[in-house]
């Protein structure tokens, strides 16, 4: 076991099993020469501000809040690993089934249900695909579904919500993430309830963000006993379950253009 300073990874708490899981990591580092401790915030506004205070040496970020640490720092920050699952995220366009929706083009002269106003995937960048093919805020109507705002649409309650609103028939679609609409075709939820009828182009989602503060050795040395959790290893799929990943990976940052764009245009603050 290390003797080493921990590193303090700030995350927001956004579901129950988030001790679990950090818990679990926290096992795992401290048989590594990068031992680690944790600390958990409500929001994503005070973990980023808590970032550039210099309050935790890492962030574990939804890409909004990576995004704004972006803006707030003038770039300085820097993103060092992700999920496998987070590089080919994606937003979905869903509708009642049967309901015979074919494509984006579908939705204009409809209600469409968001999710958080803070989500990327159910809210912000939804919009910005709206507005690339064409289709006005005032082409459709949108309702929005401010459920848990602060956590970036991480408990999916909104996106759960944007659901319930087309069964109600309070709107004709909904946007969701990837991640709640493959939990639909699984059968864990609302179960043939709903049809797909346009996916987004893919994205990037969380990222661990630093400070310069961080020396890159330090950094290099943690990054290398993070992307050394295996995946056969029982005790190390224990946590990569619950995190839902099955590697750790270096971030694509092309991937976060899209809603550095989407922030830009639609005028939303840099911070919360």
């Amino acid at each position: 076991m290390s003797a080493a300073v921990p590193l303090v990874i700030g995350s927001v708490a956004y579901t129950p099993n988030v001790v679990t899981i950090w818990e679990g990591m926290r096992d795992y580092f401290a048989e590594t020469d990068t031992p680690i401790d944790f600390v958990l915030y409500s929001n994503y506004g005070r973990l980023v501000d808590s970032l550039i205070g210099g309050h935790v040496d890492l962030a574990w970020n939804t890409n909004l809040a990576y995004v704004r640490a972006v803006a707030q720092t003038g770039g300085q920050c820097r993103a060092l690993a992700s999920r496998d699952t987070d590089l080919a995220f994606r937003t979905v366009l869903v509708c009642r089934a049967g309901a015979g929706f074919e494509g984006i083009e579908a939705v204009r002269g409809r209600r469409l249900a968001l999710g958080s106003k803070d989500s990327a995937q159910a809210a912000i960048l939804p919009v910005h695909y709206l507005h690339e093919a064409g289709i006005g805020d005032g082409d459709l109507d949108l309702l929005r579904i401010n459920s848990d705002v602060g956590k970036h649409g991480d408990t999916g309650r909104s996106e759960l919500d944007a659901l319930r609103a087309v069964l109600d028939d309070r709107a004709d679609a909904a946007a969701i993430g990837i991640n709640t609409w493959e939990a639909i075709t699984r059968g864990d939820l609302m179960s043939g309830a709903f049809e797909e009828f346009w996916t987004s182009p893919e994205y990037s989602h969380c990222t661990f963000t630093a400070m310069p503060t961080l020396s890159d050795e330090r950094a290099e040395r943690w990054l290398a006993n993070l992307l050394a959790m295996d995946w056969e290893v029982a005790e190390h799929r224990a946590i990569l379950e619950l995190e839902g990943l099955r590697a750790w990976v270096r971030p694509k940052l092309e991937g976060y253009a899209s809603l550095t764009e989407a922030v830009a245009e639609q005028g939303i603050s840099s911070r919360w």
